[in-house]
Parts: structure tokens; sequence; C-alpha cells
């Protein structure tokens, strides 16, 4: 393992670029949804950021939490929970930054869709980063099939929930959101499209979200 992995890890690297340009900042504290086994926590771990993370699957959740012991930063256990992603149960305005890497495309459709957002939005404070990273058709929406409602099937052969430019300008007014960079989206040659998503939240807009959309 070279240093820069023991540093960094397998950072999402568009993550990697928030850090670069100082958005994510020592003394924030960072609350990722969907943390996984913890790839885009080591360095901020390491770091000594205050970091608090969430995901359904309780080995995973179990595994950040020992890294984090190991980096001695002295985060408290319940910093690590095991839970769903739209029923986060850390309080309103708990985050400085939340980040959602690769989660919200396997919402199950609308509904789904709109609480895993919703809870996320909730506990981010006012003028806090929502970093996103998830699945759209954007610059692909030819070559996936339609599965019912937003769902599709990718060429990769996953099927997923797909977002599209005029959703995410929509969700983002809805939420009373501010672009800090404009959509970015990743083609990955005949497999999938992976679109960037950093909003800042309104000081003054809603501290909540629900979604008007039903299908």
């Amino acid at each position: 393992m070279s240093d820069l992995e023991k540093q960094f890890g397998q950072i999402d690297i568009y993550l990697f670029d928030q850090l670069l340009r100082g958005r994510i900042r020592p003394g924030m504290r960072i609350l990722e949804a969907g943390c996984g086994s913890g790839r885009n926590l080591i360095y901020l771990l390491q770091a000594g950021y205050e970091v608090a993370a969430v995901d359904s699957d309780p080995e995973g959740v179990a595994r950040v939490q020992r890294f984090a012991t190991a980096c001695g930063p002295n985060l408290p256990q319940e910093n690590f929970r095991a839970e769903s992603i739209e029923s986060i149960s850390f309080p309103d305005s708990f985050a400085d930054a939340v980040l959602s890497i690769a989660v919200l495309h396997f919402a199950r459709d609308d509904i789904h869709f709109s609480a895993m957002l919703g809870s996320m939005w909730r506990v981010l404070r006012p003028g806090g980063l929502f970093f996103c990273r998830l699945a759209s058709s954007i610059g692909m929406a030819d070559r996936m099939i339609p599965c019912g409602g937003r769902r599709f099937l990718l060429p990769d052969g996953s099927e997923r929930y797909l977002v599209d430019e005029a959703l995410l300008l929509e969700l983002t007014e809805q939420l009373g959101g501010e672009f800090v960079d404009p959509l970015k989206t990743t083609i990955v040659q005949d497999q999938r499209c992976m679109t960037t998503w950093v909003l800042r939240k309104g000081v003054n807009g809603p501290s909540g979200f629900a979604s008007r959309r039903r299908r």
C-alpha cells in the first residue's frame, strides 16, 4: 500500500476536490450518510475531523467505528449508527457537511428517494455543504431501459433510480439550496453516468424537505 493510499484510502476523487478547494475544513462536523466500509472517511478520521456516519449495514458501521477508535480522536461511540438513511436519528442541523456518495440511486421509488434526501437535508445546518454523487441519465438517456417510474436498467446490467438535470434543478429549488458547483457528470463508457451535485443549504431556507412529486 502506497503512502498516499494510507493517507487517503479509496476516497472519491470528487470529494477530494472539495477538500483541495477548502470547502471541507478542519473544525467542521462531517456526517456521511451511507458510509459503507468507510472508504471516504479514512483521511477525515486520521486528520482529526469530527466525523459521524450512518449505514444500514451494522458490519460496515462497526468497521468505521473501529477505525475511528484506532485514530484516537475520542469520537463518541454514538457518532456511528446502524440505521437507514431515511431515518437518520441525529438532530436537526447536526452537521456542517453531509456526504451522500453512491447512495440515492438505490432508492426504490420517488417516495423512498424523497425520504432519504429529506432526512439528510434535515441534519445539515443552515449554510452547510451537501455533497452528493449519484447515478443519472445525463449524457446517456437513450441507453437506459425504463423499468417503471424513475428506475432504469443501465448498460452495465444494474437497475438504479436515475435523476436527470431537470429533476436536480427542481429539487435544488424545493430545498432552498444554492449550487456551489454546476452539475458535473462523468460518463463511464457503455456502463453508467455519475453526477456530482453540490449545494449550500440556505440560511433562511426550509430545514426539512417534503417532495410534492408522486408517481
